[in-house]
């Protein structure tokens, strides 16, 4: 198999973590026969430095052009601190979802058994855990009208949603769920929003059509409860943009870091695949950020956009052996302590 992979590593520790991303694709391909091309792009505060633009032209079309994407994190602080700031790297981002019509973020929770202990939750409450959170990416409050009033003393966000918006990504859950434990969880806040009732009333008419899938509704306030008291009795969960961004980095503590977790964002043209942690630029540079997360987006890249079943597993089992023996990053309390690259090579020798 032949691959053209865009990759945008972005700011931060996205270079530091995709560049190990990039190197258990390498294996992969040489393990298994298969031919990836990698090609670079800018994106975030990166991208403001060279171009002006946090998501330049020839970046899309390298995504356009492109079997798959490979994204690291963007962020800086000299943005967050300046409220002033016309131009910012999380444009860059929302522009690409936007642009490649990326409407579904995909976000696995699971546990790996040796690091039962790293989370703050009990380990009876997490064990066997592996549910999958399904957000709306490209709709509500991130993307509706904003502003303030003249005197700049009043501010507001619009959410809203259309019934096209919520069937479309409603429906990639249900299909999901079929494959899966067959139950769906739709999270809202129906009590309250106009825009919930709406996803509330769709879902309850897309339901004759996936029958053999049980359909649970939630307000988010109790879902955001449940999901910590009772993780493992979740299968896929389904919410729009701004709740699906909380819970599911609420649901991250589940695995005992941020640093370990994958997502990918699937569209009308393409799917993006990045971990879900931000830049944390604290730590860029000093070779101590978490790959994993990277890691493993690399594998679920490999089984969603390309079907190699086979390949994801091997990155899995790379990733599992390697934490069982007790490496990891600080982050991870286990008893041998590695870089982010020297963490990578582990799991890319034993692939």
């Amino acid at each position: 198999m032949k691959k053209i992979i865009a990759v945008l590593p972005g700011d931060g520790v996205g270079p530091e973590v995709t560049q190990q991303a990039v190197a258990v694709l390498k294996a992969i391909a040489q393990n298994f026969g298969h031919t990836f091309i990698f090609k670079q792009g800018l994106i975030g505060a990166v991208a403001i430095a060279k171009t002006g633009n946090p998501y330049p032209d020839e970046t899309h079309k390298l995504c356009l052009t492109s079997d798959a994407i490979l994204f690291g994190a963007i962020g800086d602080p000299k943005f967050d601190n300046d409220p002033t700031a016309k131009v910012r790297p999380e444009q860059g981002l929302l522009k690409m979802r936007k642009a490649l019509g990326l409407f579904a973020n995909v976000r696995p929770i699971f546990t790996f058994e040796n690091l039962l202990s790293s989370s703050p939750l009990k380990e009876e409450i997490i064990k066997g855990t592996d549910f999958i959170v399904i957000r709306e990416l490209i709709g509500g409050i991130y993307f509706g009208k904003r502003g303030r009033n003249k005197t700049k003393t009043a501010a507001f966000d619009t959410s809203e949603y259309s019934r096209k918006e919520i069937e479309r990504v409603t429906r990639y859950a249900f299909e999901l769920a079929q494959k899966r434990g067959k139950k769906l969880t739709v999270v809202d806040k129906a009590n309250v929003l106009e825009t919930s009732r709406l996803w509330r009333e769709t879902v309850q008419n897309m339901e004759k059509d996936f029958s053999e899938v049980t359909v649970n509704y939630m307000f988010v306030d109790n879902a955001s409860m449940q999901i910590i008291k009772r993780p493992s009795e979740f299968d896929v969960i389904v919410t729009e943009n701004m709740f699906g961004d909380i819970l599911t980095d609420e649901a991250s503590v589940i695995t005992g870091s941020l640093g370990m977790l994958p997502s990918a964002s699937v569209g009308e043209k393409t799917a993006i695949y990045e971990p879900i942690h931000g830049s944390y630029p604290k730590a860029a540079g000093q070779n101590k950020a978490n790959p994993i997360g990277s890691i493993l987006s690399a594998a679920m890249m490999l089984e969603y956009s390309f079907g190699l079943q086979k390949e994801k597993d091997a990155i899995y089992s790379a990733v599992e052996k390697t934490l069982n023996k007790g490496f990891g990053t600080k982050d991870l309390n286990l008893k041998t302590v590695l870089g982010t690259k020297e963490l990578g090579k582990k799991i890319t020798d034993l692939i």
